[in-house]
């Protein structure tokens, strides 16, 4: 049967998590904003990616267009090189008017397609300042990037080693806490920024929200019989002496 730990030990169990959880946090803080900067700018990144290669397409499908266009009016000129030749052996008016007509016809053909061709071109010139605009924003951006990443790449050269020591250390001592206990610990150190759910009395103060803790009460947390909460903050309250729990004590060396 496995031997029911004490008050005092649960409440070092406690303060001991989060003394190791601060220290992950440290290194957290010591890294910033960079994480976060660096999956900004990635997304940022894909985005302008996917805008560029719509834009590309965009920019494709208006010079098929434009092809389309400039094909049509060749075609057109040549049936108009045709028809003046076919108005050279006209033999009566009915050939002459429908030659005419379709004479007509294709000048109207190309100066359709030459106005297609002059509003695509338009829009084309649009399209590639556009292109050229968030080109310019991509590579800026990818700068940016590997500037953020060989900053990171170098805190957490520095910090890797000593932040899985850390990360494993909180997993062990995880693992003794009963569930309860680390429930109501993560809960109230996700409600706060600075992420402390124990803290020890100093100045007569909680050493979370600074409100003052009454005499008795501080005498009570002293005692560690029961686990106790500030009623201000609802961090764990421990003594200052609460990573003494369990230590030997040295006997004095007797006079000889």
């Amino acid at each position: 049967m496995a031997k029911e730990i004490t008050v005092a030990e649960k409440l070092k169990q406690l303060y001991e998590l989060q003394l190791v959880d601060s220290d992950i946090g440290g290194i957290e803080i010591l890294k910033g904003e960079l994480p976060m900067e660096v999956k900004d700018l990635e997304d940022e990144i894909a985005g302008l990616d996917t805008r560029v290669n719509r834009l590309k397409k965009d920019i494709d499908g208006v010079n098929y267009e434009i092809g389309k266009h400039e094909a049509n009016i060749k075609e057109s000129e040549s049936l108009i090189e045709r028809y003046n030749k076919q108005m050279d052996n006209v033999k009566n008016n009915r050939e002459y008017d429908a030659l005419s007509k379709e004479l007509e016809l294709q000048k109207l053909e190309i100066q359709l397609s030459e106005k297609k061709i002059r509003e695509s071109k338009k829009s084309l010139e649009a399209k590639e300042e556009t292109l050229k605009a968030a080109v310019t924003r991509f590579e800026g951006k990818e700068k940016d990037l590997e500037i953020k990443k060989v900053e990171l790449e170098k805190i957490q050269e520095k910090t890797i080693l000593t932040e899985e020591k850390l990360k494993r250390k909180s997993e062990r001592i995880r693992k003794k806490v009963e569930d309860r206990l680390l429930k109501a610990y993560d809960r109230v150190r996700e409600t706060y920024r600075n992420k402390l759910g124990v803290v020890t009395v100093s100045r007569n103060s909680c050493g979370g929200c600074f409100n003052k803790i009454p005499p008795q009460l501080q005498m009570e947390i002293g005692n560690r019989k029961k686990i106790i909460a500030c009623e201000h903050c609802g961090r764990v309250l421990v003594d200052d002496d609460i990573l003494s729990v369990g230590k030997k004590v040295k006997e004095p060396v007797a006079d000889a």
